[in-house]
C-alpha cells in the first residue's frame, strides 16, 4: 500500500511514518518510482512503536525493543531475555521521572498556597 493508505490505516501522519524509517523503525520497500510501498506486517509495526511510544519508551529504546515483541492479541510480549532486564530499567527511569514531578508539583504548591488573598481571586 502507498503512503496515504498507510496514513488512513494507522491514522499516523506522513511526517510520523517517514521519521520512523529515517530512525530505523520501520522499512517500507521502495518502489523504481522511489515511491514507499507498505506492507501488512508494516501497519502491525506501526501499532507496535505507538504502543511502545505510549509506554513511555523513546524511539532509540524502541528500536532495540521492536525485535524482542510480538503480539500477543491486546498486548505485546517480550520474546528475548535481556528485554525484560531493559524493560524494568525503562520502568525505573519513568518512575524517577513521576517523582521528581510529583516533588515539583508539591513545591509549586507551596508557593501557590503562599498567594496572598487579594492575588488569589
Amino acid at each position: 500500500m502507498r503512503m496515504k493508505e498507510m496514513v488512513r490505516r494507522t491514522g499516523v501522519h506522513e511526517r510520523l511514518l517517514r521519521y520512523y524509517e529515517q530512525q530505523g523503525l520501520l522499512a517500507p520497500t521502495r518502489l523504481p518510482s522511489g515511491y514507499r510501498e507498505y506492507s501488512e506486517a508494516d501497519v502491525e509495526t506501526v501499532r507496535r512503536i505507538r504502543s511502545l511510544l505510549t509506554a513511555g519508551l523513546s524511539t532509540s529504546v524502541i528500536a532495540q525493543v521492536l525485535p524482542c515483541v510480538a503480539d500477543a492479541g491486546d498486548r505485546l510480549v517480550p520474546t528475548c531475555p535481556e528485554l525484560v532486564r531493559r524493560l524494568h530499567g525503562e520502568r525505573q527511569r519513568i518512575t524517577r521521572e513521576i517523582e521528581a514531578l510529583r516533588a515539583s508539583r508539591a513545591m509549586l504548591d507551596t508557593v501557590l498556597d503562599a498567594v496572598p488573598p487579594a492575588l488569589a481571586r
